[in-house]
This record gives structure tokens, C-alpha cells and sequence, in this order.
């Protein structure tokens, strides 16, 4: 039986005139498609503070707005081509134009850093926290990085796709009796304690079982 061929990616339409003027300033930027259709830009770690602030500040850009900075985890995405990066994703927008602008930075999962863009648009510390604390996402520059929906004491970053649940956090059990998830943590079958037989019934001396 053959492996059907991976499907290609959707075809890159042309720029928005937008996207186009970004990509006139920054030649490493790459005008990519999703795989169901959406465009973005695809920005090198190292320079997303310079685009974000760009984008802001050019007058034909014009994207004052940071409407949400989120992340999702390529690895086993159905992508082509595969990647195991960690992608963070930046919508930016103008009421006033009534259009949105989404810049991708594909962090690499061995070394996952991206400079921060708080110091551009100060909402990003909370979001840019949570993009950390679940997907363990280095930002380099944010003035206190560190978790916001998980404790302290959390070990790991629960969204990346091959995160280990533990079996419990101090004491509680991450599952419910009965319940089951695909490659999350897995409690143990409490052994059964095994039937004890009723003690015999203590004969009295004339040999008949004292009645109840």
C-alpha cells in the first residue's frame, strides 16, 4: 500500500498592499499562507521588535492596535513542511482603516527566545506571561516573565504537544475515577485486597453452634 503524497500548502496570493510595504522594509520577512488559507508574515525571532514598532508607527502601515499575541505548537501539526517550533502569532489591526495585520515567529523549540514587544505595546506583558507559562516561550526583555495561569511550582508548559501530565499536583489527582485522556497521566488500578474467609463459628462444649 503506497503513502499518499502530503497535500501542498494553499498557494501565497499576492500582498495586501499593507503586507506589501512591510515586506519592502524588511527583504527577511516572508509573506507565507496557512494551511486553511489565512495569510500572515513570517517574522525572524531576532527582529520582531523592529516590525511590531514599524508596523505601529509607519504612516501606511497605520496598526496601532495589538489585538492578540497567542501561540500554538507545531509539532505533529499537520503542516507542510513539518516542524516541531513553537509558533507565536501577533494580530494586530486599525479601527479606523478596519484591517488587521497577522505576523507569525516560528521560535525554535530547543531554544525558544523572542524579544519582547512590551516595550512597543505594554498589553504584551500579560499576554506574552501567558504564551510563556504555557508554552514555555522565552521573551527576552519582558521586565517579569513568569507564570500566570499556573502556579509558581508548575513543572513544564501544559500546551506544548508533548507535555507529561503529571499524575497529581501536592496531593490532588489530575483525574477523576474513570476518566481517561489520549497520552495524559494515567493513575495507577488501586489492587483489589483479596476475600478473608469468616472466622468458624465457636462450637460450645455439647458440639452445637451457638445461635445469633
Amino acid at each position: 500500500m503506497t503513502t499518499p503524497a502530503p497535500t501542498p500548502p494553499p498557494p501565497v496570493a499576492e500582498p495586501t498592499p499593507t503586507a506589501a510595504r512591510v515586506l519592502a522594509q524588511f527583504p527577511e520577512v516572508m509573506h507565507r499562507r496557512s494551511d486553511n488559507g489565512q495569510p500572515f508574515l513570517l517574522v525572524p525571532a531576532a527582529r520582531i521588535a523592529e516590525v511590531v514598532q514599524f508596523v505601529r508607527d509607519d504612516l501606511q502601515v497605520a496598526m496601532p492596535v495589538l489585538l492578540d499575541l497567542t501561540a500554538y505548537d507545531l509539532l505533529r501539526f499537520p503542516g507542510t513542511p513539518p516542524s516541531d517550533a513553537i509558533a507565536v502569532v501577533y494580530l494586530l489591526g486599525s479601527y479606523q482603516h478596519e484591517r488587521t495585520l497577522t505576523l507569525q515567529v516560528h521560535a525554535e523549540r530547543a531554544a525558544c527566545r523572542v524579544r519582547s514587544i512590551s516595550n512597543v505595546w505594554p498589553a504584551a506583558l500579560y499576554f506574552e506571561r501567558e504564551v510563556f507559562d504555557l508554552f514555555g516561550v522565552e521573551f527576552l526583555g519582558h521586565p517579569s516573565l513568569q507564570r500566570i495561569l499556573c502556579p509558581d511550582d508548575w513543572q513544564g508548559h501544559p500546551l506544548r504537544k508533548d507535555y507529561l501530565w503529571p499524575l497529581e499536583y501536592q496531593g490532588v489527582p489530575h483525574l477523576r475515577d474513570g476518566q481517561h485522556f489520549d497520552g495524559g497521566p494515567v493513575r495507577p488500578t488501586p489492587a483489589v485486597p483479596a476475600a478473608t474467609a469468616e472466622p468458624e463459628p465457636e462450637l460450645p462444649r455439647g458440639g452445637e453452634a451457638k445461635k445469633p
